[in-house]
């Protein structure tokens, strides 16, 4: 029996590093039935991972994972866009943050070099495909001079650590959450936080859930045990939706990471699947009164 889902993958277009056709064939090997394509501020991937999802077997179902910054903390606040209506909506805004991050990039980019004998054309090289080149790049192209022997350790902290007296991080900067969550909607998609556990963001729910947020992600490693509990009951309490998901990027996952590893049940599948239609049918009821 097929297992349900893996809402949360991305492939080379961003920072994975694993080809489209990979991901779906690796999924099918995993007992994956259904999979969500959501590369970072990038549709580019979804429609090829549809046509190889079909001829697999393996539903896929589009969105894109859209990079904002909470102005006050300064915290990067990723929102999964699922099911837009209209995807050419989200260009201009998946453009604008592309571009976001090359900036902040090359500005590391010049701090590494400064640091590494190595050259630009080599980590260029081992983010080719990508959108832009992201600190996972960065980290290969040392582990491929012989420079560290893993991309997330000691180096990696030294460099990208927010802690770390050493780091080069340039932080790029994004929309607000409010004008992201305001463009998937906008786009007929759904809006769900990703990775709440992550870098202390879950401390900013209380605060996105009135921007019209549809749903958190409760299921992914970020999440300890106990805060997948609480952002349940979260979940039950605010009639919002329950995702999960592996964040799978291959070899630029941190740690031992592979599809399906993270995973949401047939039930929660369904829900999102019939979320938009279920609200259409809500309102109708609630105009009606």
């Amino acid at each position: 029996m097929a297992l349900a889902g893996d809402l949360h993958c991305h492939t080379r277009l961003s920072d994975g590093s694993m080809g489209i056709g990979d991901i779906i064939t690796l999924a099918k090997k995993q007992g994956m039935a259904t999979i969500a394509v959501t590369d970072q501020d990038c549709l580019g991937g979804t429609e090829r991972a549809r046509v190889m999802g079909d001829r697999f077997g393996v539903q896929v179902i589009p969105g894109v994972e859209l990079s904002s910054t909470d102005a006050a903390t300064g915290k990067e606040v990723h929102i999964l866009c699922y099911l837009p209506e209209s995807p050419d909506r989200l260009e201009g805004l998946c453009h604008d943050n592309i571009q976001a991050r090359k900036r902040a990039s090359q500005y590391m980019l010049l701090k590494l070099l400064q640091r590494f004998p190595i050259s630009a054309e080599l980590v260029q090289e081992c983010a080719k495909g990508a959108t832009c080149v992201y600190p996972q790049h960065m980290l290969r192209a040392l582990l491929e001079s012989g420079m560290t022997d893993r991309i997330y350790g000691a180096v990696y902290e030294a460099l990208f650590s927010p802690e770390s007296d050493e780091n080069i991080l340039v932080q790029p900067k994004f929309p607000s959450p409010a004008e992201v969550i305001d463009a998937v909607r906008q786009a007929g998609g759904i809006a769900v936080l990703a990775h709440p556990g992550e870098n202390g963001v879950s401390e900013l729910l209380e605060g996105l859930l009135p921007l019209g947020l549809d749903g958190i992600e409760v299921y992914h490693r970020a999440n300890t045990r106990e805060a997948q509990k609480q952002l349940l009951a979260l979940a039950k309490a605010e009639n919002i939706l329950v995702t999960g998901g592996s964040d799978f990027r291959g070899m630029y996952g941190n740690g031992c990471v592979t599809i399906g590893c993270e995973q949401v049940n047939d039930a929660q599948v369904s829900s999102l699947l019939s979320y938009k239609t279920r609200m259409r049918r809500t309102r109708r009821q609630v105009a009606a009164v």
